[in-house]
């Protein structure tokens, strides 16, 4: 499976998200770049995140941050 434009978008905003403070949400402005409001709908859908325009990680998307922040500090 290659990565798409659509999943690196997706892992970038997971990349955001506060895995150290639960109560710690993201917000994604109707303003912010198509990409951004695209990755926050599309991992709404998944069910990885609690609201289309940003919110909370779900249980699975606590998982799935997770991992996305961990092979980013692989990468470095």
């Amino acid at each position: 499976m290659i990565f798409t434009a659509e999943l690196v978008d997706e892992i970038n905003l997971l990349s955001q998200f506060n895995l150290k403070n639960e109560q710690d949400g993201i917000k994604v402005h109707h303003e912010a770049a198509p990409e951004l409001i695209g990755a926050a709908q599309r991992l709404h859908d998944k069910g990885i995140i609690t609201k289309d325009d940003g919110g909370y990680l779900t249980d699975l998307g606590r998982k799935a941050a997770e991992h996305a922040q961990d092979l980013q500090i692989i990468l470095k």
